[in-house]
């Protein structure tokens, strides 16, 4: 039996048919593991000792509104646990960078995925860029100017904060979009960090794929086409997945960036790409794995607490 503690947003609120956090929890569940769970807010780190207020999980089924019984809070040292799974949603932000710091402090007695340093160094919008080969013409700034110049060269652009998710504040800016001047303004207000704009990708029209990644491999797949009028593939944004197999060009991706994502314990990643372009890599709490399973892929939850108990015999 493995302690697992996981970093997640409510789980009282979570979806049970589309969260993957919940769908990993009980799985773990299932195979007799005692799991704890605490929101980012409740660690501690008091006099080198990381702490956390959590909620052990008492049951944990798949019925929505009735899925989990938690027992009282109590202040427990994640240094016993096993495991701490970091799944908390973004945004990627000072509180998201110091919780990763203070679990720094468990490695390597403690099994944290994916590892905190990791995550970190690799805001997702940003480490993908390390692969730009792979990616679409990509600039990220916050100079104005910098901006204009790239869309009078690219024409047709995306733009986007740099730390946003969930598709929200995405912007397709075409070659006569009257709004342009006002979209920068709006960005100039409300956000602090960089902005990015892309090229744009037509083939985004026939959906943007999310490959799931478990310790550099490759595990499963998903589309995720947009809605009707709309660019954004997001599920929150209204796209809609449907199955799909990978083709050559997302497999030489996945090797290309695989054994990066093993080499920095990044153990559980997914991948977004758009025609032949990679466009994200998320680590920070990449989802996907019930819709893959959904359409007849693998149990992405199993393999994964099969990776984490193997961990042990190593």
């Amino acid at each position: 039996m493995l302690k697992i503690a996981i970093q997640m947003d409510p789980i009282e609120s979570v979806n049970v048919n589309a969260d993957t956090t919940f769908d990993m929890a009980l799985e773990a569940y299932g195979r007799g593991h005692k799991i704890w769970v605490y929101q980012p807010a409740s660690l501690q780190l008091n006099q080198g000792e990381v702490l956390a207020r959590a909620r052990r999980v008492e049951t944990i089924r798949r019925v929505q509104g009735e899925h989990v019984s938690l027992c009282e809070s109590e202040l427990i040292a994640l240094k016993n646990v096993d495991v701490v799974l970091v799944r908390q949603d973004p945004p990627f932000d000072m509180a998201y960078i110091t919780a990763a710091q203070i679990l720094e402090r468990l490695v390597p007695e403690v099994l944290v995925l994916n590892d905190p340093r990791a995550i970190r160094d690799a805001p997702e919008k940003l480490f993908v860029t390390e692969f730009q080969d792979l990616t679409p013409p990509t600039l990220i700034t916050q100079d104005i100017g910098a901006v204009r110049a790239f869309r009078d060269q690219h024409k047709d652009i995306i733009l986007k904060p740099l730390y946003g998710n969930g598709g929200a504040g995405v912007f397709r800016v075409k070659p006569d979009d009257g709004n342009f001047n006002a979209l920068l303004e709006l960005f100039e207000l409300t956000y602090k960090e960089p902005i990015i704009a892309q090229k744009f990708v037509p083939a985004v029209s026939k959906g943007d794929k999310r490959i799931i990644l478990l310790d550099g491999e490759a595990v499963g797949a998903i589309n995720r086409v947009p809605a009707a009028g709309e660019t954004r593939s997001n599920m929150h944004a209204g796209g809609k997945a449907e199955a799909v197999v990978m083709n050559e060009r997302d497999q030489e991706i996945c090797d290309r960036i695989g054994p990066v994502l093993s080499e920095r314990r990044l153990i559980f990643a997914g991948i977004d790409v758009i025609g032949d372009f990679l466009t994200e890599i998320n680590v920070t709490s990449p989802t996907g794995v019930q819709e893959v399973r959904n359409f007849g892929g693998a149990d992405i939850s199993s393999l994964f607490w099969d990776w984490v108990e193997g961990q042990r015999d190593k």
